[in-house]
């Protein structure tokens, strides 16, 4: 079973950036498609960015163009998100997933990371 693992949360100012992690266990490991979705306590998860290995494409969700960056190691197995002018409202914990096919059910979940943007 392969596992994700999330790195480079923290707690920072407003405007501040951060760039969060994703590797996944199995170094022979070939997603389609990687992504990130976030979740605050008592609220529903949302997709933030996505990114598909084997045509470069990449997904934002509205609210974080222009501020956040998904991309790629160079290995199968990696998955970064770039995140610059982070707001209040960014704050959420932050899950890297895994897709198998081209559907929109994620196959493998990491834990998360927490990321904290204070005024």
């Amino acid at each position: 079973q392969v596992q994700l693992a999330e790195s480079g949360g923290g707690l920072v100012q407003a405007g501040d950036s951060l760039r969060l992690s994703c590797a996944a266990s199995e170094r022979t490991f070939s997603p389609y498609k990687m992504g990130w979705f976030r979740q605050a306590p008592g609220k529903e998860r949302e997709f933030v960015a996505s990114i598909t290995f084997t045509t470069g494409f990449t997904n934002y969700e509205h609210s974080i163009k222009g501020r956040f960056t998904i991309s790629r190691g160079n290995a199968d197995d990696t998955v970064y998100l770039q995140m610059n002018g982070l707001k209040p409202e960014d704050t959420d914990i932050y899950c890297c997933a895994a897709n198998n096919t081209a559907s929109n059910c994620e196959d493998y979940w990491g834990q998360g990371t927490q990321v904290t943007a204070a005024t």
